[in-house]
């Protein structure tokens, strides 16, 4: 067995049937010229044949001491693929519509925790010839980020390329390990420095911010229809976008591709409460995950993540203007974040995001204020076309978690020459949700005509 880390552990505490805590994506490929009517049935038997799994794919919670759950790993020695990798047909007549419905209900069901915590779904029928692939992960074994490189490794960049790799056989990258002989004391030693040393720099930090009154900080987000008790049943929506219409915006006005993208979620996500009659006189707050290196910071250790809260100014009705709020709002916040030494970075980081535990108390998820209104997260993907077996990747949709108190969830990532969203809401508190794919249109064209493009 191997000791569970306390954070993975923490996403298995706060799972229920209300709280399913994976990770998702959901691909649409275009098939090749000569591809057959067993295109996905053959590709389904060369993955289903992959039975070299990696130890990521084979772990799910053990028992210590005979009954005590969340704190080890268990590891498969032989695991089930055919539960594991399905092959799903859509009813006639095979839309859009239908794939997202069943991604919706996929997206909602909690994996099994006596196997390792995944499932992938081979999903034909579309009527436009294209065929699906819904993939979900437990948040406790990978995040959004690394699942999509995986996603993007187990890919090709060339079309001719036919070798079908299946991402539970792909080994990890080499790069520097530390020994497995760790002791569950020196792990236990490891955690508890790390947070003795982020603890006094998470209350220095936010009390120079306070004083300087440059930095968003949690709780200043009114209550929205957003921010209240989900149940357990999901709804997912999804489109892609030309990155150009983005990048135009950008260059005609000076902010970054990222603030534009923040700027047309914020006048979507202004119409949509505006039509559900529930916008509030305060502008709603956003946690964005930003990349917190410099450009000239050529230091190892992968990429520096934080966690940043950026007024939406969906109060305000000109999109120009919102989008000048937005960027002066992330520009300044960055420019606090990039002063501190790196551990103060990820204490304050650790501040914006804590309130968040709030959320595994239903009763404090219902009665407290929203430390924010909603997550939207651009996730890196690939810039240049990708293939399975000669299928291109038309679409790669990442669809992430929705929380007590955080009811709908925006995620997006680079694919291509497209920024492909994937939306996720409580399917009872957020509703009409595929509306919202229509208003962020609105708002992306609001936006160029504001600005002249």
């Amino acid at each position: 067995m191997e000791l569970i880390s306390p954070t993975d552990s923490l996403f298995l505490l706060g799972e229920s049937r209300e709280h399913p805590m994976h990770v998702g994506g959901l691909q649409l490929f275009e098939l090749p010229e000569d591809a057959g009517p067993e295109f996905l049935a053959d590709i389904y038997a060369e993955m289903l044949a992959q039975e070299d799994l990696q130890p990521t794919f084979r772990k799910h919670p053990g028992e210590l001491f005979g009954g005590i759950a969340n704190l080890a790993w268990s590891f498969d020695g032989d695991v089930d693929l055919e539960y594991h990798l399905r092959r799903s047909a859509l009813p006639s007549p095979g839309r859009i519509r239908e794939l997202l419905e069943l991604t919706s209900r996929l997206h909602g069901s909690l994996l099994d925790r006596h196997r390792p915590l995944w499932e992938t779904h081979l999903v034909e029928g579309l009527s436009d010839g294209r065929v699906a692939v819904y993939t979900k992960v437990h948040h406790a074994l990978l995040d959004g980020v690394s699942a999509m490189k995986l996603m993007r490794r187990s890919l090709s960049l060339d079309p001719r390329d036919i070798e079908v790799r299946a991402p539970w056989s792909l080994g990890p990258r080499k790069r520097a390990k530390e020994s497995r002989a760790v002791s569950a004391v020196g792990q236990l030693q490891r955690v508890a420095g790390s947070i003795a040393g982020i603890a006094p720099s998470t209350l220095m930090v936010a009390r120079a911010a306070l004083l300087e009154q440059q930095l968003t900080l949690p709780f200043g987000a009114p209550k929205t229809m957003f921010n209240v008790p989900i149940g357990g049943a999901r709804r997912c929506a999804a489109q892609s976008w030309p990155i150009k219409r983005f990048v135009a915006i950008k260059d005609a006005t000076g902010v970054t591709l990222n603030d534009v993208v923040l700027a047309m979620c914020a006048g979507a996500l202004r119409a949509y409460l505006i039509e559900q009659h529930a916008l509030p006189d305060r502008p709603l707050i956003a946690m964005v995950p930003v990349n917190l290196r410099s450009e000239d910071d050529n230091s190892g250790g992968g990429n520096m993540v934080g966690s940043i809260l950026c007024c939406l100014a969906t109060d305000v009705d000109d999109p120009a203007q919102r989008l000048e709020i937005i960027h002066d709002s992330m520009a300044g916040n960055k420019e606090v974040f990039g002063q501190l030494p790196r551990l103060q970075r990820l204490a304050l980081s650790a501040f914006n995001v804590a309130p968040m535990a709030l959320t595994l108390v239903p009763v404090l998820a219902a009665a407290a204020a929203p430390p924010f209104n909603i997550v939207i997260s651009n996730v890196p993907g690939a810039r240049e076309p990708l293939y399975w077996r000669g299928a291109r990747l038309d679409g790669n949709y990442p669809l992430s978690i929705a929380l007590d108190g955080q009811a709908l969830n925006i995620t997006l990532s680079n694919n291509a020459d497209n920024l492909d969203f994937g939306l996720v809401g409580c399917r009872r508190s957020i509703p009409h949700l595929q509306r919202l794919l229509g208003q962020l249109e609105d708002s992306l064209t609001g936006l160029e005509e504001a600005v002249g493009v």
